[in-house]
């Protein structure tokens, strides 16, 4: 009995053991779990913001789960056509064999079975799963295809973006060093998302090509997008149904007479519903923008009075009355550099009209300390100049000392060693006053062109001409590339433009400098047949100026007659 006492007591004892250490670990466990959960945030939890890396892919999916978005587009390389590889070369025993087979008969087609082979993908295109092309991506082209913070190139195409994408994508593209281009066609762009656009575009410093072509806009703000802060050299509008509000506003933004936009190089307005009137306001952008190269106003419905406003442009014009205010401001202001600086001190006190009673003992006083130093001075050149008398007699002594000593001993006819030491002298001499000399024309040709810098940059201060008491002045010889394309423009709009044509062709043989003027006009597909003596002799005139132009070759025939 004691012994099934004391194994009973045991077991109830060992049973309590037990118990503490299983609530002991589950209070660890329990503290553990959560600290856990006080660790890990929350998906959409705005406590600690995501700081972006520069990784686009890591960057946009995180960003997007934070803002519970239900679908997270994915960030993938931009397809390409793959490339076709090289024809590998055939041995002799394979040439053989291949005439071999070639002479045996074919043997009959065996019927389609679980064993036939599989025939291998395409290497001409790759192919994609069903319905996996329309869904919605971020494509992107990389400097590396290894490393996701090489991204040079956003493209975008087919899917909305809203203002929280929109936000999501200027958290992204802030922090990417590389990204020159984006794309965004047909995403649906409204008022809103293009002004968070605009708005922190000019904060990407390398971002210069933007293209948001297909995004109609009611509100037609996309004058926003070339502002004062604006960097886009490149920008693409096509079919956009910009109408003559939004091109009024664009050629506001391209220049005024009180600024012009500086940055932008190339402006795409394609298929757009452009008429005269905003074709009109472009061309009064062009009056004071001297940046632009290349505008494309193909596909709209432009006339012959736009046509006629940009040959003003491009040929001359008469200064408005704006204009002319504008620019006695700016001549006066370079006139009258120094109005701001104090005036010079009164020389009354040193003239010697005033009588001598009424002069001071000081004055006096100084004019004596002045004689006497003059006196001290003239004492002093007079003892420099024996002196140096002296030694250029003896210096001169020497020099025929050594240059008899160099020319008796004779070294084939190389003349001797004082004239070599003479002409080097010389020369360093020279070289020595050219160079001061050079510094001081140098800095007199910087101090000159800084007031001339305005002329170049603003067509105000031009030279001009007085017609009928009005101002004319120089047109625009920036612009080298005009498309005009499948619009609405007439016999009367093209001799217009060729008066244009020609005078920057005459203007540019008696000026140099100041632009090229224009270098390719297209002008197909308008109201005038190809035919017309008009369009032929603009195409004739603009052939030779097309940079990509080549003559024909000669011909043996005419080139003896040239010689003949």
């Amino acid at each position: 009995m004691d012994r099934l006492v004391e194994g009973f007591v045991k077991k109830v004892k060992m049973g309590k053991k037990i118990e503490k250490a299983l609530k002991d670990k589950g209070h660890s466990s329990a503290s553990q779990e959560h600290e856990d959960d006080s660790k890990t945030p929350e998906p959409g939890d705005d406590s600690e913001p995501h700081v972006c890396t520069g990784n686009l892919s890591v960057d946009f999916t995180e960003l997007c789960r934070r803002n519970n978005m239900a679908v997270i587009p994915p960030v993938v390389q931009r397809p390409h056509r793959p490339v076709t590889p090289p024809p590998e070369p055939a041995s002799k025993a394979e040439k053989g064999k291949g005439k071999q087979q070639q002479q045996q008969p074919e043997p009959d087609p065996e019927p389609e079975g679980e064993g036939e082979p599989v025939e291998p993908p395409p290497k001409t295109y790759t192919t994609k799963d069903k319905y996996e092309y329309f869904k919605p991506t971020v494509q992107v082209e990389m400097d590396n295809p290894d490393k996701w913070d090489t991204v040079t190139e956003v493209f975008v195409k087919g899917w909305k973006i809203d203002e929280t994408m929109m936000n999501v994508f200027k958290q992204c593209w802030l922090t990417m060093d590389r990204l020159h281009t984006i794309n965004l066609w047909d995403t649906g762009l409204t008022c809103d998302t293009v002004e968070i656009l605009s708005g922190f575009l000019p904060q990407c410093a390398n971002l210069k090509t933007v293209i948001l072509d297909g995004n109609p806009v009611p509100e037609e703000n996309w004058y926003s997008l070339i502002g004062d802060e604006s960097q886009i050299q490149t920008l693409s509008l096509r079919y956009n149904q910009i109408t003559d509000k939004g091109a009024e506003q664009i050629g506001k933004a391209l220049g005024t007479t009180q600024k012009a936009n500086t940055k932008l190089l190339s402006l795409n307005l394609n298929g757009n519903r452009i008429t005269d009137v905003g074709a009109t306001a472009i061309a009064g952008g062009l009056r004071m923008n001297r940046n632009l190269l290349s505008l494309s106003l193909e596909h709209n419905q432009i006339g012959d009075l736009g046509a006629k406003k940009f040959g003003e442009v491009l040929s001359r014009f008469p200064l408005t009355h704006e204009e002319v205010v504008e620019r006695r401001k700016l001549l006066s202001e370079k006139g009258a550099p120094d109005r701001t600086k104090s005036p010079p001190p009164s020389r009354r006190a040193d003239s010697k009209d005033r009588p001598g009673s009424v002069r001071s003992s000081s004055q006096i006083d100084k004019k004596r300390d002045k004689s006497s130093k003059k006196k001290d001075t003239k004492g002093k050149d007079e003892k420099d100049d024996k002196k140096g008398k002296k030694e250029d007699k003896t210096a001169g002594k020497k020099a025929d000392t050594k240059g008899s000593k160099v020319s008796s001993s004779g070294i084939g006819g190389r003349g001797s060693g004082a004239s070599v030491v003479a002409e080097t002298a010389g020369k360093t001499a020279a070289k020595g006053k050219d160079k001061k000399g050079g510094k001081d024309k140098k800095g007199a040709v910087q101090q000159e062109a800084e007031p001339e810098t305005p002329e170049l940059a603003n067509p105000l201060l031009e030279q001009v001409e007085n017609i009928n008491h009005e101002l004319w002045v120089p047109g625009n010889r920036v612009l080298i590339s005009l498309n005009l394309k499948k619009n609405l423009i007439g016999s009367e709009g093209m001799k217009e433009l060729l008066k244009a044509i020609q005078y920057q062709t005459t203007f540019s043989k008696l000026s140099s400098g100041s632009g090229t003027g224009l270098m390719r006009i297209c002008l197909n597909k308008n109201k005038v047949s190809m035919d017309n003596d008009i369009l032929e002799k603009i195409n004739q005139m603009m052939l030779t100026k097309d940079p990509f132009y080549k003559p024909p070759p000669s011909s043996p025939e005419n080139e003896s007659q040239v010689a003949g």
